[in-house]
């Protein structure tokens, strides 16, 4: 790729809390959501680390993408909070939402982040992990915050932008990989590649 050929960023996911970030961080995503079996990879790591699981999900998706964006900077990424030693996913309903909020109000979590970026042959793998503090949010505004339908999809079962927020008493950690994307994360995958973050601002 020549000096002056500018690579995109694509991002293998249909978050909007991953592409906020990006832009936020005044990079426009190509946005290419990935369509992977995450049950079936998770079903095919019996003895897997929670860490080595998001990690292979994030890989799945981004190289379901990358053929199609071979001089581009492609991103996939999955998050998974890990509870009690066991790692949730997407609570997808109110009722499981309310449960879920039942089960951790009051405990310490890690939401880990896994992210794996692929620019030419070239790949970087890293997980992130932060330490989530739950507040012990009452029983009422559980139910208000599942209803809300905001924290369905997220990981977590909770946004720290958003309304989650309210009920999130501290993290430890990077505030961007609780969101979905660790900017951090990124910025030394750019730099193993041998490019500049600033290559990919909006100017």
């Amino acid at each position: 790729m020549s000096a002056t050929t500018k690579p995109r960023l694509v991002l293998a996911s249909q978050s909007p809390s991953r592409a906020s970030i990006l832009r936020g961080a005044g990079v426009e995503p190509v946005l290419h959501p990935a369509d992977v079996d995450e049950d079936a990879i998770i079903a095919s790591m019996p003895s897997a680390t929670p860490a080595d699981i998001v990690a292979a999900l994030a890989k799945a998706k981004a190289e379901k993408v990358a053929a199609a964006y071979p001089r581009d900077l492609v991103i996939g990424g999955d998050s998974m909070l890990l509870l009690d030693g066991e790692l949730q996913g997407k609570p997808h309903t109110v009722d499981n939402t309310i449960a879920r909020w039942r089960r951790q109000a009051g405990k310490t979590a890690q939401l880990l982040t896994g992210h794996h970026i692929i620019f030419g042959d070239a790949h970087f793998n890293e997980t992130a992990s932060t330490t989530v503090h739950f507040a012990s949010a009452s029983d009422a505004d559980i139910t208000a915050y599942a209803s809300t339908g905001e924290p369905l999809q997220c990981a977590g079962a909770f946004t720290l932008e958003a309304i989650g927020g309210w009920f999130i008493d501290r993290i430890e950690g990077d505030p961007s990989s609780v969101i979905g994307l660790s900017l951090p994360v990124v910025r030394r995958a750019v730099y193993s590649f041998g490019l500049d973050v600033s290559r990919f601002w909006n100017r």
